[in-house]
């Protein structure tokens, strides 16, 4: 159920919702009532669920693929994992961080690319990119102006349960520059997890 404080903002549901209903949904996949496609390189995707207030996405990630540093632009999301492991990492002002994140290196490294050509507003100072592995049965839920990579750095397939509101309708790229900066390198406009040439839709 919606959360009522939220009433009158982009959505009425709350971060805590949306955890709820991808994890439900991702019961749903591991009892085999939605079936999984896997592509040798490139992440697929199907709509499980979709209406005015949220879009719920299974994704399948073959090993070594990742996301990019992204927003979700003006809605809110959560994840579940539900096979396999993937790692989030996700972008904090530096005195934010916490203490014993993961140190960004291989393929969270790799995946942050593009050269920085303009400033992102509203993010002022530096900071870092962090990680945390999402092994199955965990998940991760995405306030507004929440940006992230999420990889497959693991040897094995992962499969996971996305969940957006309000629906999605665009989504930035970032990098951070030599400085610790975080620039936009790209906005698609999108109401699909993976734009073009990201992923491979059902």
């Amino acid at each position: 159920m919606p959360s009522p404080h939220l009433a009158g903002g982009p959505t009425p549901l709350a971060l805590a919702d949306l955890r709820l209903l991808v994890r439900q949904h991702a019961e749903r996949v591991a009892a085999g009532l939605h079936p999984v496609r896997h592509h040798p390189r490139d992440r697929w995707y199907v709509r499980l669920h979709s209406d005015d207030f949220t879009d719920v996405w299974l994704i399948s990630w073959p090993r070594d693929t990742s996301t990019e540093l992204h927003d979700h632009a003006g809605s809110l999301g959560a994840l579940t994992v539900v096979s396999g492991e993937l790692t989030e990492y996700r972008w904090v002002r530096d005195h934010s961080a916490r203490a014993g994140a993961l140190a960004v290196a291989g393929a969270g490294a790799r995946a942050v690319g593009g050269s920085g050509v303009s400033g992102v507003s509203g993010r002022p100072g530096t900071g870092r990119l962090v990680g945390r592995r999402l092994a199955a049965g965990r998940g991760a839920a995405f306030p507004l102006g929440h940006v992230h990579d999420v990889v497959n750095a693991s040897t094995a397939p992962a499969v996971s349960v996305h969940a957006y509101s309000p629906p999605l309708t665009a989504m930035s790229y970032y990098a951070p520059d030599a400085s610790g900066l975080l620039r936009r390198t790209r906005t698609v406009l999108t109401d699909e997890p993976e734009p073009a040439a990201a992923g491979v839709p059902a």
